[in-house]
């Protein structure tokens, strides 16, 4: 989800509690839905609608260095898993999912 330098540089921080609301309705108020940004802020609480839109536009900004190749993928470790990290195949399952 969103990086400590997103929040740096947002000016405020986002708890893991607040990244997962947000993710959830991201998934309930798509692109097409009438104040989208308002209600999505309401649904994390504390955050404004420019704070929340300001976020999205962020991360949709990582998600496309990610996927251009000019930032690697996270290393995730995956339950089971007793090397240094999962397989490729394990991240990107494991990104797609969340």
């Amino acid at each position: 989800m969103a990086s400590e330098s997103l929040a740096q540089t947002l000016g405020s921080l986002w708890t893991p509690e607040q990244n997962k609301l947000f993710e959830r309705a991201l998934a309930v108020y798509d692109k097409d839905t009438p104040d989208r940004w308002q209600n999505v802020a309401r649904a994390v609480g504390g955050k404004t609608a420019e704070e929340v839109k300001k976020h999205y536009e962020l991360l949709v900004e990582d998600l496309r260095h990610i996927e251009s190749g000019l930032v690697p993928y996270p290393s995730y470790k995956v339950s089971g898993d007793r090397e240094s990290g999962a397989s490729e195949e394990q991240r990107l399952r494991y990104l797609k999912l969340h």
